[in-house]
């Protein structure tokens, strides 16, 4: 016995919920599936609990910051407490999501969702019918294909741990093995970070990257770029992960957790995408403009599932926008990803958003550069923050700030401005003018722009 739903969402996150929204606004009959407990990924296993997290680790670095001017005691980083506020807010999410849908009217399904037909899904013994899919899946760690994989432990383990190991090992060197590293040495953990590339966060600008390496080596973090873990194997002291640099030298480092930190693709792999005829190429779901299966016009994507832009919450909430038009209104919109600014939450954060200088120069464009690290300047001095620094790129014909890159106190919330100045079209001029509240870190935009 079959249902019928005019829309069917696989996933229950960020994507899931703004589309469900909308289209049962306009009265449309909506199914949601989701494997793991509801709630998405950002609000139950990545950014919010993440920054719930943080939040301890902030609190404990400014007091050892102001040890010694005005501020006296030592502090430590309680991680069954810390964690236990964390669950605060994520272990309520669950229940408060399955009540949201009944209160709404949607079918809520537990279970693995798989394609039976192009109209079909199949989900914990019963067979739904759909007149619109959206896959909103979200993404899982990419695999590592190396001995002893099965070993290593993810970041969703990370945020779920009852107790912090004393020595921990991440592969790889992008905002997870960042974030992560940051906390567990705060906490008290001896971290080491085995990255592939040359250095860490590459998604971000190298001198600002290079302004805010010094914390993870006060932190006594041990970083190993250039080099590829390849192996990891259980002995009597813990787990050894392997690594190999390039030019052969082998590196082995014990730990009693290693956590994958190397990227993350979309999650597709138990949909069985061919019996729904949904065309896919190397991993990734093929997609028109406007988000829908190029194969399978029933079929949409949004979220870090259709990765078309930054795999970022922001990005999620705005496809959905896009595919919820094109479903209700056949509005052929498609989505446009400038000034979507992205934060690591190191403490203090790297921030960026546009273009980077390599992506200005490549492009051809003619630009001034505005950069300095600034630890002097008042924002940073009245915290005793060593880091701190900037990165603007400034179109030289029309003044359009084409890319900001920040580090240090409050980067993550003036790293909007710019967002919205990129967005918008705002120009350089535009934001010197603005008289913003004093001494705040907003107003050290102006200074920035010259």
């Amino acid at each position: 016995m079959s249902e019928s739903f005019d829309l069917i969402v696989i996933g229950s996150g960020t994507a899931a919920q703004v589309a469900i929204a909308r289209v049962r606004e306009r009265g449309w009959r909506v199914a949601v599936i989701d494997h793991r407990p509801f709630g998405g990924t950002c609000a139950l296993r990545g950014c919010d609990p993440k920054k719930m997290m943080v939040s301890g680790e902030e609190a404990l670095d400014a007091a050892r910051r102001m040890r010694s001017h005005g501020v006296e005691g030592e502090l430590r980083i309680d991680w069954p407490a810390l964690m236990a506020f964390k669950r605060s807010f994520t272990d309520l999410i669950p229940a408060k999501q399955a009540g949201h849908y009944a209160d709404i009217g949607v079918a809520a399904y537990h279970g693995l969702a798989r394609f039976s037909a192009p109209d079909r899904i199949q989900v914990a013994g019963c067979e739904l019918v759909g007149r619109h899919i959206l896959i909103a899946t979200g993404a899982s760690p990419v695999p590592l294909g190396i001995p002893g994989e099965e070993l290593v432990s993810t970041s969703d383990d990370f945020l779920e741990l009852e107790t912090l190991p004393r020595r921990i090992v991440l592969i790889g060197g992008g905002y997870i093995a960042a974030e992560f590293s940051h906390l567990a040495a705060r906490a008290g953990a001896q971290v080491t970070i085995l990255q592939r590339g040359a250095r860490l966060l590459p998604r971000f600008d190298g001198d600002v990257v290079g302004w805010l390496t010094p914390s993870f080596d006060a932190l006594g973090i041990t970083v190993h770029t250039g080099v590829t873990a390849n192996s990891v194997t259980r002995t009597g002291e813990g787990l050894t992960v392997g690594a190999a640099s390039a030019n052969g030298a082998q590196i082995d480092v014990t730990a009693d957790l290693v956590i994958h930190a190397a990227g993350r693709s979309p999650e597709l792999a138990t949909l069985d995408l061919a019996a729904g005829d949904v065309a896919v190429d190397q991993g990734r779901l093929q997609l028109t403009n406007g988000l829908q299966s190029v194969s399978n016009p029933r079929v949409y994507a949004a979220g870090d599932a259709a990765a078309s832009g930054p795999p970022l919450t922001p990005v999620s909430s705005h496809d959905a926008k896009i595919v919820s038009a094109n479903m209700l209104d056949a509005a052929d919109a498609s989505p446009d990803y400038r000034g979507v600014p992205s934060v690591a939450f190191t403490v203090p954060p790297i921030a960026a958003v546009g273009l980077t200088e390599a992506d200005a120069n490549a492009k051809g464009l003619r630009f001034r550069v505005n950069a300095a690290s600034v630890p002097k300047w008042f924002a940073a001095r009245r915290l005793n923050e060593a880091v701190y620094g900037y990165k603007l790129l400034i179109d030289q014909d029309s003044d359009l700030i084409l890319g900001a890159h920040l580090v240090g106190p409050s980067a993550d919330e003036v790293i909007n401005l710019f967002a919205l100045a990129t967005r918008n079209g705002l120009t350089a001029k535009a934001l010197r003018d603005t008289m913003f509240a004093y001494p705040s870190a907003a107003s050290d935009v102006g200074y920035m722009l010259g």
